[in-house]
């Protein structure tokens, strides 16, 4: 009969242990040791591999891009809510439908109460443009000839006086031409199933899937910079979310206060402008400048007398007051650190680069190239580059 072997004794927990350690698992095709760690050149590698797929793929499929980043903006925007209404217990499909329905419905609402408006108000500038053109001309010609009778006909002479009215006429006649054709055909520039249909569903979509997307999207992290990434993703959500909510909230602000206030004055074409001035302050004083200098050319060519413009100058006084002291502090204030004229190049920069798609990415992009200059600035300042002493021989 054949002995059994003893059993094994387990060893005391303070006894050295003979055995070798179990060496980790690798995975097919791991290097062997003393080659484990990524080299400099593989990271950078990976990261301009990166950059260049993302490059190679805005500039192939740009023209279809338009609909899906803005249901990722809308996703981006709506994302707050729905996560309000997840931690009530609504689940994240409804959570992420309701939003969507409201949004889409407020837009569809705001289109079919508005656009009937500006196409009226876009007649009212084609019907009496002619009008506009003469009161300009005769406002033009009077302040010339107060400046004649002030300084000399040896510096103000008629033919000056009538280049000045031709002129100031020619600039009414091309800014009413502009406005109608852009107003008039903007709706044409867009695909209406694109934007009724596509870019919804995409959005819910999007939104219903948001966290399961970020913590995908975190796992592929490198492990060896996946704490950085995350504290830079951190401070480009804090800096773009600060911003891009609180100025689409000023714009609406705006455009409703600009467009009452200048159909309060009386003036016939104020929906539109005062719309318009809104929409555009989305770009840092654009807006502002844009809705004045239209605004008071308006009142110019219909009232015909400086205190008609002047009621108009008072209005935009107002309206930057009001931006300045009560709607900028309390929806964007300290939390922005985006400045303005980085914001005005990006927009011009990403419009020129790919078009609308363009225009969406950029705020993005200028948020995260921020926030990793001045991580890098910051490194930079705490390194020997910066942190050497100067020579002090020769």
């Amino acid at each position: 009969m054949r002995e059994e072997p003893p059993p094994p004794v387990a060893a005391h927990p303070s006894a050295p242990s003979t055995t070798p350690p179990a060496e980790p698992a690798r995975a097919p095709g791991w290097p062997a040791d003393g080659a484990r760690s990524a080299t400099r050149a593989q990271r950078l590698a990976l990261v301009f591999g990166v950059l260049a797929a993302l490059i190679f793929a805005l500039w192939t499929f740009s023209p279809i891009l338009t609909p899906f980043v803005l249901a990722g903006c809308i996703a981006y925007f709506l994302d707050p809510v729905a996560t309000v209404l997840a931690r009530l217990g609504v689940s994240r499909a409804l959570g992420a439908f309701l939003p969507t329905l409201g949004l889409a419905a407020l837009c569809l609402l705001a289109g079919l109460l508005l656009y009937p408006l500006l196409i009226a108000q876009i007649g009212i500038l084609i019907q009496r443009l002619p009008a506009y053109v003469a009161g300009i001309g005769l406002l033009v010609r009077e302040a010339l000839e107060a400046a004649q009778e002030a300084f000399g006909p040896e510096v103000v002479d008629a033919q000056l006086r009538d280049l000045a009215v031709r002129q100031a006429g020619a600039m009414v006649t091309f800014l009413g031409t502009a406005v109608g054709r852009l107003i008039g055909g903007g709706f044409a520039l867009f695909n209406v199933f694109t934007l009724l249909i596509v870019t919804p569903v995409v959005a819910f979509y999007l939104l219903r899937d948001w966290p399961r997307i970020i913590a995908r999207v975190d796992g592929w992290l490198p492990l060896r910079s996946a704490h950085t990434l995350r504290q830079l993703a951190r401070d480009t959500d804090r800096v773009l979310s600060a911003w891009l909510r609180g100025q689409l909230l000023c714009c609406l602000l705006l455009g409703l206060f600009y467009a009452m206030g200048l159909q309060l004055v009386g003036l016939e074409l104020g929906l539109m402008v005062g719309l318009m001035a809104g929409v555009l302050s989305f770009i840092p004083y654009v807006g502002s400048i844009t809705g004045f200098a239209v605004a008071v050319l308006l009142a110019a060519a219909q009232f015909g007398t400086w205190e008609g413009v002047g009621l108009v100058v008072l209005v935009f006084v107002l309206g930057q007051m009001v931006e300045g002291y009560i709607i900028y502090p309390r929806l964007l204030g300290d939390r922005v650190e985006l400045h303005a004229v980085w914001v005005i190049f990006a927009l011009f920069a990403g419009g020129v680069a790919f078009g609308f798609l363009g225009v969406l990415l950029a705020v993005p992009m200028a948020a995260a190239v921020g926030v990793i200059t001045r991580y890098w600035l910051r490194r930079y300042l705490e390194s020997p580059l910066y942190l050497d002493p100067p020579r002090t021989g020769s």
